[in-house]
C-alpha cells in the first residue's frame, strides 16, 4: 500500500510538470501614441526674437557659435518647424571661442570655461572680426548690451561707431547699413510670429554690474544724456517697448513678450559673501588699532552735529553704529564706500578725512569679480589690503539703496510689459516669478532641479547672468507653454514638442573652440 502512494503521488508530480509552458512569453511592446504638433491660431512661417544677449544666446560672458545655435529662439525655431516654421538665421560667430575683433585688436573677450575650481577666461584668440560683418535678414535680432531705447536707435550699428562707445559691436557686424536700426532689420524678415524678451534688462544690469556706479535717470527723458552705466527712465521704457511690440505687430503677426526678472536674485551678485575676511586675533587687533582714530573722529562728529541741532541723538546713534568698524579673529565683514551716508565732509571741513566708511552687512551684494579684488594688496603694500584696511569702491557692492533703485525701475518696466500684452492680446512668460521659484526652492526640468548657484546650479552661466543650455531650453519651453495658453497651440502635449534637459549642457568643454 505504501509503495502504491509512492508511485501515485509520483505520477501526480509528473503530471503536474506537464502543464506547465516553459516557453518564455512575448512581452507586449508599450505603444506610446503620436500626439500630433497643432499650431492654433499662430502662424510660425517667420519667426523672428527681438532682445538683447539672452535672446542671442549670451552665455558664459561671451557669445559664440554653440551658444547661439542653443540659444531660445533657436531652440524654439526647431519646435516651430514642425508645423510650418521657416528657416531660422542667426548672425553666427566664426568659432566657439567667442569674443570679437575690432580690425584686429581684441574688443570682447573669450569665453569663460570651468577649470576645476572655477570660471576662467578661455586661451584663444577670437576670430570673429566686426568690420567684415555678416548680411541678414536675420530673425534672431538679440543684440548683447542693448537698452530698450538702443533698438529703435538709427546708427546703433554704425561700424566706425564701436571704437568710440556709440554704437554696438554685435550689431555693428549684421546690421543692414550704418544708418538703420535693429527694430528695421527685424522687420526686413517680415515677421508672422515673434518674440520680445528681457527687453529693458540691460536698463538695469549695467548700473547693477558697476554695483551702482551709475545714475538712478528716473525723471530724466533724454536717453542722449545717459551715461552706460544708468538706469533708463520708466517713461523712456514704455516708449521704446511699445514702438517695438506696435511695430511687429503692425503686419498681422502675433506673439510672447517676457518680464523681467530682479537681476539682483543672479550668481554675480549672491555668489560673494559679505564677511569673507578671515583674520586671527592679533591682525584683527591691529586692524582695529589703524581704524581706532576713525572710529573716534566719527563719534565726536556726529556729538557736534546733534549739538548744532542737525540732526537727532537717534539718528546720530544710528549712524555711528553702522560707520563703527571693528574686526575680530574670525570671519568679517569687509570695508566698504556707502555713498548714501551722510558725507561729513562736505558739512563741516573740521571733519577732513572721516569717509563714508563701514562694513558690509547681509543685505548688502558684493559682485562676482570682488573675489577676486578682495585680499589684494595695493602697490604689494602688505598693510594696505583691500576689503580690510582699504575700503571697496562703490563699484565692488551694491548697497540695499542701489538694490531697491533697481527694483523700482524693474517694477515700472514690468508693470508697461503685462499691460501691454493685456491690451494687444499677447501671451507673456512671467520671468520675474520664474527666477523667485529658481532662486529658492530650485526649478524643476525633467530630471533636473535647477538652481541660480554659480557652477554647479545648472540654471546660471559661468558668468552669473546669463543662462545655460539648458537654462535656455527651459526657458524655450516657458514660451512654448505661453504659446499653447494664448494661441491654441499643443506643445506641451504633442510628441516631441518640448526641449529636453538631457540634450542641452550646463558647461562647455574648453577643447571647444
Amino acid at each position: 500500500m505504501k509503495n502504491k502512494l509512492i508511485w501515485l503521488f509520483g505520477l501526480t508530480v509528473v503530471f503536474a510538470s506537464c502543464d506547465v509552458n516553459n516557453d518564455i512569453e512575448t512581452i507586449p511592446e508599450v505603444v506610446v501614441p503620436t500626439v500630433a504638433l497643432e499650431a492654433g491660431s499662430a502662424d510660425f512661417t517667420s519667426y523672428v526674437a527681438v532682445g538683447a544677449s539672452f535672446t542671442a544666446g549670451y552665455t558664459d560672458g561671451a557669445l559664440f557659435k554653440a551658444s547661439q545655435e542653443n540659444s531660445f529662439p533657436n531652440i524654439l525655431a526647431t519646435k516651430f518647424a514642425m508645423v510650418g516654421g521657416g528657416d531660422f538665421k542667426q548672425p553666427l560667430m566664426n568659432d566657439n571661442i567667442g569674443g570679437l575683433l575690432l580690425q584686429g585688436n581684441l574688443a570682447a573677450s573669450p569665453r569663460l570655461y570651468f577649470n576645476g575650481s572655477g570660471p576662467a577666461v578661455l586661451p584663444g584668440t577670437p576670430t570673429t572680426e566686426i568690420t567684415s560683418g555678416v548680411t541678414g535678414p536675420f530673425n534672431n535680432m538679440g543684440i548683447p548690451g542693448a537698452k530698450s531705447f538702443h533698438i529703435v536707435a538709427n546708427g546703433y550699428g554704425n561700424k566706425a561707431g564701436v571704437s568710440f562707445g556709440l554704437a554696438n559691436p554685435y550689431y555693428a557686424r549684421m546690421a543692414s547699413s550704418d544708418a538703420t536700426n535693429v527694430l528695421a532689420d527685424a522687420m526686413r524678415a517680415n515677421p508672422t510670429f515673434f518674440t520680445v524678451s528681457e527687453l529693458g534688462g540691460n536698463d538695469v544690469l549695467a548700473y547693477a554690474i558697476s554695483g551702482g556706479a551709475g545714475v538712478d535717470q528716473t525723471g530724466n527723458t533724454n536717453p542722449a544724456t545717459y551715461g552706460s552705466n544708468d538706469i533708463t527712465d520708466p517713461n523712456v521704457f514704455a516708449s521704446a517697448f511699445n514702438a517695438v511690440v506696435t511695430t511687429l505687430m503692425s503686419t498681422g503677426a502675433k506673439g510672447v513678450v517676457a518680464t523681467l526678472p530682479n537681476i539682483t536674485s543672479l550668481a554675480h551678485f549672491t555668489t560673494v559673501p559679505y564677511n569673507p575676511v578671515p583674520l586671527d586675533a592679533a591682525t584683527a587687533a591691529a586692524v582695529n588699532s589703524g581704524y581706532a582714530p576713525y572710529n573716534t573722529g566719527i563719534q565726536g562728529a556726529f556729538t557736534a552735529l546733534v549739538g548744532m541741532k542737525l540732526m537727532t541723538q537717534a539718528q546720530a546713534d544710528a549712524e555711528i553704529a553702522k560707520r563703527t568698524i571693528q574686526f575680530s579673529a574670525g570671519k568679517n565683514a569687509v570695508v566698504i564706500i556707502d555713498e548714501d551716508l551722510t558725507d561729513l565732509e562736505a558739512l563741516n571741513p573740521a571733519f577732513a578725512g572721516l569717509k563714508q566708511y563701514r562694513q558690509a552687512t547681509a543685505t548688502d551684494l558684493l559682485v562676482l569679480p570682488s573675489s577676486a579684488f578682495i585680499g589684494t594688496t595695493v602697490g604689494g603694500n602688505a598693510q594696505l589690503i583691500n576689503g580690510v584696511s582699504v575700503p571697496l569702491a562703490d563699484k565692488w557692492v551694491l548697497t540695499p539703496q542701489e538694490q531697491l533703485s533697481i527694483k523700482t525701475a524693474t517694477d515700472a518696466y514690468n508693470a508697461t510689459i503685462k499691460a501691454v500684452a493685456t491690451a494687444k492680446g499677447l501671451a507673456m512668460v512671467d520671468f520675474e516669478a520664474i527666477l523667485v521659484e529658481a532662486s529658492t526652492t530650485g526649478i524643476k526640468f525633467d530630471e533636473y532641479t535647477m538652481t541660480t548657484n554659480l557652477v554647479m546650479g545648472g540654471l546660471i552661466s559661468l558668468d552669473g547672468i546669463h543662462l545655460t543650455a539648458r537654462g535656455y531650453a527651459l526657458m524655450a519651453n516657458k514660451f512654448l507653454a505661453a504659446i499653447d495658453a494664448t494661441y491654441g497651440s499643443n506643445f506641451l502635449k504633442a510628441t516631441s514638442g518640448l526641449a529636453k534637459a538631457g540634450d542641452y549642457p550646463t558647461n562647455y568643454s574648453p577643447t571647444l573652440q
